[in-house]
């Protein structure tokens, strides 16, 4: 039997009603979650819910969590907040329904993966997810796991299972009951990870465990609409400038300049960040953490489907 999540699994979205990209994934391998959604696009969220049969529940965001975000420059709310006051309310959420953790996604997610024996395998259930929350409490000072997206694992490489102390983007497993919240308007999934680290918290970056992202500045609504096309489209239209990404790699730079920096690769801007200080950051195993004795598939087997 397929083992679903132990905590509860959250879409921050905007503008996307009509695509559902992770919304879609997540029902086909029988997960239920909650959409995040603004008041005043709650009847489209629930009509798009209907309309692909999802296994969804709409869940109004309280607005009040945007005046009191930590935005980490001086706009206000004269731009867009990014989806990180989305977040913050979905991790009260979490902890007024008595969850030690929960998981956080963004809403451009096409699928998920198994990596095995040199092969990328399509998961059919949510069994995945149970997986990384069993390792993640194994331990006491582990803040936040993820899987890994699905372009930066290569699949005839040698490559370990885990990734340690590193950032953890667009699904995000979170321990509640960190002192840490997100916060930035751009970057903030870089900004929580440094903010654990330089806690002294780990992180896990599961290379077992894939996403396949849609790349940034494709799917029309969320940052696309609000950062990048709007800060750094080229006046026919055609392409989004480079432009369009260099504010949120100087944010980062601005709140973490110790081991951030800016470069220039692919076309367009980046942030580069040095992780290394924090190898020293070690895992402290739970006294109650159950022993582990060879390979635990969680009953996940290959199979072929015709």
């Amino acid at each position: 039997m397929p083992l679903n999540p132990r905590f509860p699994l959250y879409i921050p979205t905007k503008g996307r009603h009509e695509y559902m990209v992770t919304s879609k994934a997540l029902t086909a391998m029988g997960a239920r979650h909650f959409l995040v959604v603004e008041p005043q696009q709650a009847a489209d969220y629930a009509r798009a819910v209907a309309k692909f049969k999802l296994l969804a529940d709409v869940l109004v965001m309280d607005l009040t969590f945007k005046d009191r975000y930590e935005l980490c420059d001086d706009l206000g709310l004269t731009k867009s907040t990014g989806p990180g006051p989305a977040r913050n309310f979905a991790w009260q959420h979490a902890i007024e329904n008595g969850h030690a953790w929960h998981w956080v996604m963004d809403d451009n997610i096409k699928a998920f993966y198994r990596l095995n024996h040199n092969l990328k395998v399509p998961v059919s259930d949510a069994t995945i997810f149970y997986a990384m929350e069993d390792w993640a409490l194994r331990y006491r000072n582990v803040a936040m796991v993820g899987p890994n997206y699905f372009r930066f694992a290569a699949r005839k490489s040698k490559m370990p299972p885990i990734a340690f102390n590193t950032r953890i983007y667009s699904c995000n497993l979170i321990r509640n009951d960190v002192s840490h919240r997100w916060r930035g308007r751009y970057n903030e999934d870089t900004i929580m990870s440094l903010d654990m680290l330089k806690a002294g918290w780990c992180t896990a970056q599961f290379n077992a465990f894939l996403q396949e992202k849609m790349n940034t500045q494709v799917l029309p609504g969320g940052n696309t609409a609000e950062f990048y096309l709007a800060e750094g489209q080229k006046r026919d239209g055609s392409k989004y400038a480079d432009t369009g990404t260099i504010a949120k790699s100087e944010m980062l730079v601005r709140v973490h300049p110790d081991v951030s920096k800016i470069a220039f690769r692919f076309e367009r801007w980046h942030h580069h960040v040095d992780y290394s200080p924090f190898k020293t950051n070690r895992l402290i195993k739970r006294d109650d953490a159950p022993a582990v004795v060879g390979v635990e598939n969680f009953g996940m087997s290959l199979k072929k489907i015709k």
